[in-house]
């Protein structure tokens, strides 16, 4: 289920390396940014490399690229260019978000829940959120729906930016839990974590649901 992908012999590395080179050179936005993941990633016998990988993602991202946009934010959100730098995370995302990069939408989302660099501001985080999920495509569904879903299942349980509603909070988790899953079993390990979160929010929310029968049935006597 989380095998990872068989690495290409260094000559054939070298070969993907420069044929990415050739397309590169012709302006290929694609290409720039599928080079700049399999240095982030250290894929396929590709050393990891995040500076290599921020240089061609910021190439593709000034030909255009959102999802090269996105995968810069992520780079200036995680640090891994040096310090976090919240602000030029952001921005990165807003423009991904522009570019109708759902993934770059939910997470600006992320950063008005927790306010990193943006004013902490729970109830735009849910209408962030509730806005992926009304607008996503098929397409789209298998890698917004299950983070979405988890984020949604969280603020529902906790009350933050909407009403507490610990039944709506079980039902986003249980839809978390089963994207979420595909994604893990489809070679995504790093949801693993997320996934498990959607299980034990869900146990939470039943301990929460059936306080409220037990009170329900007390008081009825």
């Amino acid at each position: 289920m989380l095998d990872a992908p068989i690495p290409f012999p260094p000559f054939l590395a070298e070969l993907v390396e420069e044929l990415y080179g050739s397309e590169i050179a012709d302006g290929n936005a694609d290409a720039m940014n599928d080079l700049g993941s399999l240095y982030c990633n250290g894929d396929r016998g590709f050393e990891q490399n995040y500076e290599r990988a921020a240089h061609y993602y910021q190439m593709a991202a000034d030909h255009g690229s959102g999802i090269a946009r996105e995968n810069l934010g992520y780079c200036y959100y995680y640090g891994r260019i040096g310090a976090p730098d919240y602000e030029k995370a952001f921005f990165c995302f807003a423009a991904g978000a522009f570019g109708g990069r759902l993934v770059s939408l939910y997470e600006i989302g992320d950063m008005y829940r927790n306010g990193l660099f943006v004013e902490k501001n729970e109830r735009e985080a849910f209408c962030i959120f509730m806005h992926c999920i009304e607008t996503m495509t098929p397409e789209e569904e298998h890698c917004v729906a299950g983070p979405v879903y988890l984020r949604l299942g969280q603020m529902l349980l906790d009350g933050a930016g909407t009403e507490r509603d610990p039944k709506g909070a079980l039902v986003c988790l249980q839809k978390a839990e089963s994207y979420l899953y595909d994604m893990v079993a489809a070679g995504e390990g790093f949801y693993l974590p997320s996934m498990e979160q959607a299980v034990e929010g869900q146990a939470a929310a039943r301990d929460v649901l059936k306080l409220r029968l037990d009170g329900s049935a007390q008081y009825a006597d």
